[in-house]
């Protein structure tokens, strides 16, 4: 599959309502959206999503773009590729770096799909017709975050994740269970406690919670393991779990019950694919995690959302949670809880390029020799 030129589209779009968390307000996002094209004119898309800042991952858009265009698309134009999975050996020699491959290997694996014909899920097995669809909810307070629950009700989300930090966890979650004391519900921690928070999070437990996220260190295993022990609450990995090898880590040292994939962190396709395969192996539950991506990323989670490992809920909300208008056609629509998923070839969404120009602030076309 000889790639004749890679494209780099350097976009930007403010948020519809602020993404806050403990660390971050995210009110303006960008992305790095990645097109490779063969010889025959088909185009392959990825998106690379690190933020502007180093808030979530080391990783950031001008980190992200350093290494996309002065390693991963030169070694890509100077080597002829049979395969996607070659890619793993072919950037070896480049450590973590995780968001930059993943959206440069998105494009790959896309533009390989449609030379095979087929749907990029069915690829990797995934057999889903429709994707449970979870929402976030990020809010600064518990009148506007009752308030989202109430909108995004009338859609028919089918899990409901809270971001919390330890001075408002406990006010926030039972407001939250007094107004809605059945809704499918987990708390998303992003490393804002210590191990000397045992009893206060024990406390957690009362709520019903279906998990909650990586309430210690962002790079932690074993202290996670330690207060996995002590609730009843399962804990849910995600910062991390960076590759296969924490995967696997985790799961030794029974760091916790849950882990969310998020193939943007683990730095691709293949990454993200083995580690489901090990978790449906060692029989624990998985989901797609998001990062407030435009339609492109969420088009690859819906595909990775198809396979079968994937038994709860993710973050591939609409479009119109996010963007007054999104770069895929057609726009990515939750109903009754659910996203369809497409049957075209490749990711099954077109791009929609008077969006994306709009949106355009630089961009970079690099051909082969």
């Amino acid at each position: 599959m000889k790639i004749s030129s890679v494209t780099l589209s350097l976009i930007s779009a403010p948020l519809k309502t602020p993404f806050m968390t403990h660390l971050e307000t995210v009110t303006k996002r960008e992305a790095i959206v990645i097109e490779v094209r063969d010889s025959d004119g088909r185009i392959g898309y990825g998106e690379a999503v690190p933020f502007s800042s180093p808030w979530y991952t080391e990783e950031t858009i001008k980190t992200c773009l350093h290494i996309v265009e002065d390693f991963l698309i030169p070694l890509v134009l100077r080597h002829s590729i049979h395969h996607p999975k070659e890619l793993e050996t072919l950037w070896a020699g480049i450590r973590r770096n995780s968001m930059a491959k993943s959206g440069l290997g998105q494009a790959i694996w896309d533009l390989y799909a449609k030379q095979q014909e087929m749907y990029l899920g069915q690829l990797f097995g995934g057999m889903r017709k429709t994707v449970a669809a979870g929402v976030v909810i990020a809010a600064d307070d518990v009148k506007k975050a009752l308030k989202q629950i109430e909108e995004f009700a009338t859609i028919g989300y089918q899990r409901y994740k809270i971001k919390i930090q330890r001075s408002t966890d406990i006010e926030i979650l039972s407001e939250i269970r007094r107004h809605y004391p059945d809704i499918p519900l987990m708390a998303d921690a992003n490393s804002s406690y210590s191990l000397g928070d045992i009893e206060h999070l024990k406390k957690l437990d009362e709520f019903n919670l279906q998990m909650i996220e990586q309430p210690l260190g962002h790079d932690d295993l074993m202290e996670h393991a330690i207060l996995q022990k002590e609730l009843e609450t399962p804990i849910c990995l995600d910062e991390s779990i960076c590759s296969f090898h924490d995967a696997k880590q985790a799961l030794l040292l029974g760091s916790g019950k849950v882990i969310s994939i998020k193939m943007s962190r683990v730095g691709g396709w293949g990454e993200a694919f083995n580690i489901h395969n090990l978790c449906v192996e060692k029989e624990i539950p998985v989901w797609c995690g998001g990062m407030i991506e435009f339609g492109i990323s969420k088009a690859h989670n819906i595909a990775l959302a198809s396979l079968n490992g994937f038994t709860i809920p993710g973050d591939v909300s609409s479009s119109s949670r996010y963007w007054e208008h999104d770069i895929v056609d057609p726009e990515i629509v939750v109903k009754d809880g659910f996203i369809t998923v497409p049957d075209g070839v490749g990711i099954g969404f077109e791009v929609n390029e008077q969006n994306l120009r709009a949106m355009t602030i630089h961009q970079q076309l690099f051909k082969s020799q």
